[in-house]
């Protein structure tokens, strides 16, 4: 059954479909609607800038973007957003879509926290970024009409106390692999959650590292 909200239609074809069974199997409510919200709000960002993007995409890459924190990843070498987007593609390429296509979902997961670059690359990265940064830290919330965000956060529910439980999972999913929080807003998370947590600095590993000068 098609849905729209904020004028926004949510894919509805079979990939979209079963990108949807698939993260709702192994995420909370909380964060599939998460995903929803920056969904609609990366693609109205992308009618509002006059981007060309493929919505079904956009989609799948929202809806993965945070799959990595699962606790089957707690001891994963890798940064928590790219176990997101190796999932993302993994399940594209087992639904065949082009690897292109696959590729450019990749490159928006794992980007998606990376300040100051996604913006720069594809519409798809681009708004994904966009997207998510307006449900997690509200980037340019005020781009948005009041209409538009009520309307989306009545379709997909921000719970009571969003904020700090999400924080809250962002931590449980990185706790065990802090080493991979180096230079990124995750060493954030880590450090207000964790009183143990000691950042890696870069200026202490030049100066430090085995080079005589």
């Amino acid at each position: 059954m098609k849905m729209s909200v904020a004028g926004v239609e949510l894919p509805d074809s079979a990939l979209a479909q079963a990108a949807f069974h698939y993260v709702r199997g192994v995420e909370s409510a909380m964060l599939l609607h998460h995903a929803q919200r920056a969904f609609f709000f990366g693609a109205l960002t992308g009618y509002r800038e006059s981007r060309t993007f493929d919505a079904e995409l956009l989609y799948v890459g929202a809806l993965f973007h945070n799959v990595g924190l699962h606790a089957r990843f707690d001891r994963s070498p890798n940064r928590f957003e790219v176990d997101s987007a190796n999932e993302a593609r993994n399940f594209l390429r087992a639904h065949c879509v082009d690897e292109s296509a696959a590729a450019d979902v990749w490159n928006a997961i794992a980007l998606h926290t990376t300040p100051g670059i996604p913006e720069h690359m594809s519409a798809l990265v681009a708004l994904v970024g966009a997207g998510v940064q307006m449900d997690v830290r509200g980037a340019r919330y005020h781009e948005f009409t009041m209409q538009q965000r009520d309307a989306i956060v009545q379709a997909f529910p921000r719970e009571r106390g969003f904020k700090t439980k999400l924080i809250d999972v962002y931590a449980r999913g990185m706790e065990h692999r802090p080493v991979t929080t180096f230079g990124t807003v995750n060493a954030d998370v880590l450090d207000r959650w964790d009183p143990d947590y000691r950042r890696l600095n870069f200026c202490g590993l030049v100066l430090g590292s085995e080079w005589p000068n």
